[in-house]
């Protein structure tokens, strides 16, 4: 029986011109428990250029995210096994400077400002919200070298170079 709770989500695309492949293939995890909606945002980031992961829970979230070096998370909160909310607490605890949009209905204002996040999209959201929110936070993000916010500190060789 195949695994089914970590996926690998990629599309040919076509490179517009004048547009860096490095800036394209970005990797992104997204982490959520409804079918759905992570197909429907691995697809559409894939067929945006960007290399996507999914993870159907917190718990395979943490996994990859052990696994592999991202460019961005974007978390679904109310998941079985590991909430968005402790994946995010679990991934600032460990220092990996990855940063995370929160896609969730999560009413909680004061929680959201502890998470250090990079961004919050509420749900329900567009595909324009989407994909306008990837490409701030990873234009922000300077080219992929996110730096974690001073608060939590400098990474300790999160992905062991």
């Amino acid at each position: 029986m195949e695994d089914k709770s970590f996926t690998h989500v990629e599309k040919p695309v076509i490179i517009p011109e004048g547009w860096e492949t490095k800036m394209l293939r970005r990797r992104i995890l997204v982490v959520d428990d409804d079918d759905d909606i992570r197909r429907f945002n691995a697809e559409a980031l894939a067929s945006s250029g960007y290399h996507v992961e999914a993870a159907v829970d917190g718990a395979a979230g943490w996994e990859a995210l052990n696994a592999n070096r991202y460019d961005l998370l974007i978390t679904d909160n109310n998941m079985p096994n590991l909430s968005g909310v402790e994946l995010i607490k679990k991934l600032n605890a460990a220092r990996m400077a990855v940063p995370v949009i929160l896609a969730s209905g999560l009413e909680h204002p004061h929680e959201v400002a502890e998470l250090r996040l990079a961004a919050t999209l509420p749900k329900p959201f567009t595909l324009d919200e989407l994909l306008g929110t990837v490409k701030k936070v990873l234009d922000e993000a300077g080219g992929g070298e996110w730096q974690a916010p001073a608060s939590n500190g400098p990474p300790a060789e999160p992905w062991g170079t």
